[in-house]
Protein backbone atom coordinates (compact mmCIF):
# COMPACT_ATOMS: atom_id res chain seq x y z
CA UNK A 1 0.00 0.00 0.00
CA UNK A 2 1.40 3.39 -0.99
CA UNK A 3 2.45 5.80 1.64
CA UNK A 4 -0.07 8.65 2.18
CA UNK A 5 2.64 11.30 0.82
CA UNK A 6 2.96 8.88 -2.29
CA UNK A 7 -1.07 8.42 -2.67
CA UNK A 8 -0.87 12.84 -2.46
CA UNK A 9 2.03 12.89 -4.81
CA UNK A 10 0.11 10.44 -7.24
CA UNK A 11 -3.21 13.07 -7.05
CA UNK A 12 -1.12 15.92 -8.04
CA UNK A 13 0.30 13.77 -10.91
CA UNK A 14 -3.56 13.11 -11.90
CA UNK A 15 -4.55 16.55 -11.28
CA UNK A 16 -1.55 18.26 -13.63
CA UNK A 17 -3.35 15.59 -16.37
CA UNK A 18 -5.98 16.58 -16.05
CA UNK A 19 -6.77 13.20 -15.50
CA UNK A 20 -10.00 13.60 -13.53
CA UNK A 21 -11.27 9.66 -13.84
CA UNK A 22 -7.52 8.62 -12.20
CA UNK A 23 -8.15 11.30 -9.48
CA UNK A 24 -11.64 10.52 -8.18
CA UNK A 25 -10.41 6.68 -8.24
CA UNK A 26 -7.89 8.20 -4.81
CA UNK A 27 -10.61 9.20 -3.39
CA UNK A 28 -12.39 7.62 -0.39
CA UNK A 29 -16.38 7.19 -1.25
CA UNK A 30 -16.92 9.95 1.46
CA UNK A 31 -14.02 12.06 0.72
CA UNK A 32 -14.54 15.90 2.25
CA UNK A 33 -13.09 18.87 -0.03
CA UNK A 34 -13.12 21.80 1.40
CA UNK A 35 -12.12 25.80 0.43
CA UNK A 36 -12.86 29.04 1.17
CA UNK A 37 -16.50 29.52 -0.09
CA UNK A 38 -16.24 33.06 -0.89
CA UNK A 39 -14.99 31.58 -4.02
CA UNK A 40 -17.20 30.08 -6.80
CA UNK A 41 -15.83 26.72 -6.43
CA UNK A 42 -15.65 26.79 -2.93
CA UNK A 43 -17.46 25.30 0.20
CA UNK A 44 -17.58 21.53 1.37
CA UNK A 45 -17.92 19.47 -1.22
CA UNK A 46 -18.70 15.43 -0.43
CA UNK A 47 -17.78 11.96 -2.37
CA UNK A 48 -17.56 11.80 -5.72
CA UNK A 49 -20.32 13.87 -7.07
CA UNK A 50 -18.87 16.83 -4.56
CA UNK A 51 -15.15 16.27 -5.93
CA UNK A 52 -16.31 16.31 -9.79
CA UNK A 53 -18.30 19.11 -8.69
CA UNK A 54 -15.25 20.77 -7.29
CA UNK A 55 -12.83 20.49 -9.93
CA UNK A 56 -14.95 21.13 -12.89
CA UNK A 57 -15.92 24.06 -11.31
CA UNK A 58 -12.83 25.21 -10.54
CA UNK A 59 -11.05 24.60 -13.89
CA UNK A 60 -14.50 26.14 -15.24
CA UNK A 61 -13.10 29.55 -13.93
CA UNK A 62 -9.16 29.06 -14.03
CA UNK A 63 -6.64 27.40 -16.16
CA UNK A 64 -3.69 26.85 -13.18
CA UNK A 65 -0.73 25.35 -12.65
CA UNK A 66 0.26 24.02 -8.72
CA UNK A 67 4.56 24.26 -7.84
CA UNK A 68 4.69 22.38 -5.26
CA UNK A 69 7.54 24.27 -2.74
CA UNK A 70 7.07 21.40 0.28
CA UNK A 71 5.13 18.56 0.79
CA UNK A 72 5.58 16.48 3.81
CA UNK A 73 3.75 13.29 5.88
CA UNK A 74 3.12 14.05 9.26
CA UNK A 75 1.04 10.82 10.13
CA UNK A 76 -2.32 10.28 7.87
CA UNK A 77 -1.94 14.10 7.05
CA UNK A 78 0.24 15.63 3.76
CA UNK A 79 0.74 19.05 3.83
CA UNK A 80 1.65 20.55 0.86
CA UNK A 81 2.60 24.54 0.77
CA UNK A 82 3.65 25.92 -3.18
CA UNK A 83 2.12 28.25 -5.44
CA UNK A 84 -0.57 28.28 -8.12
CA UNK A 85 -0.36 30.23 -11.67
CA UNK A 86 -2.27 30.70 -13.87
CA UNK A 87 -5.15 32.85 -15.92
CA UNK A 88 -8.78 33.63 -15.13
CA UNK A 89 -11.14 31.95 -17.88
CA UNK A 90 -13.31 35.12 -18.02
CA UNK A 91 -11.39 37.81 -18.43
CA UNK A 92 -7.36 36.79 -19.37
CA UNK A 93 -6.13 38.28 -15.22
CA UNK A 94 -2.80 36.05 -14.43
CA UNK A 95 -2.10 35.55 -11.15
CA UNK A 96 0.41 33.67 -9.14
CA UNK A 97 -0.26 33.12 -5.26
CA UNK A 98 0.94 31.32 -2.40
CA UNK A 99 -1.62 28.09 -1.39
CA UNK A 100 -1.36 25.45 1.40
CA UNK A 101 -3.23 21.99 0.62
CA UNK A 102 -3.68 19.36 3.95
CA UNK A 103 -4.51 16.12 2.83
CA UNK A 104 -5.83 13.20 5.27
CA UNK A 105 -5.09 9.63 3.68
CA UNK A 106 -6.27 6.51 5.29
CA UNK A 107 -5.94 3.27 3.76
CA UNK A 108 -4.48 4.48 0.46
CA UNK A 109 -7.22 6.84 -0.09
CA UNK A 110 -7.76 10.30 0.61
CA UNK A 111 -10.68 10.97 3.05
CA UNK A 112 -10.36 14.37 2.95
CA UNK A 113 -8.81 17.87 1.56
CA UNK A 114 -8.52 21.16 2.63
CA UNK A 115 -7.35 24.01 0.12
CA UNK A 116 -6.14 27.34 1.30
CA UNK A 117 -4.97 30.44 -1.23
CA UNK A 118 -5.07 33.94 -0.33
CA UNK A 119 -8.91 34.15 -1.29
CA UNK A 120 -9.03 38.06 -1.67
CA UNK A 121 -6.07 38.27 -4.51
CA UNK A 122 -7.93 34.93 -6.28
CA UNK A 123 -11.26 37.79 -5.99
CA UNK A 124 -9.32 40.24 -7.28
CA UNK A 125 -7.50 38.23 -10.56
CA UNK A 126 -11.53 37.08 -10.20
CA UNK A 127 -12.61 40.50 -11.05
CA UNK A 128 -10.00 40.98 -13.06
CA UNK A 129 -7.96 43.20 -11.12
CA UNK A 130 -3.81 42.42 -10.81
CA UNK A 131 -2.91 39.83 -8.45
CA UNK A 132 0.18 38.74 -6.69
CA UNK A 133 0.69 37.06 -3.56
Amino acid sequence: MPTPRETVARAYELLAARDLDGYLALLHPDVVITQDPALPWGGEHVGADGAATFAITLVSHIDSRVTILELFEAGNHVVQYGRTAGTVNANGARFDLPETHVWTVADGLITRAQFYIDTAAMLAALRGEPAGG
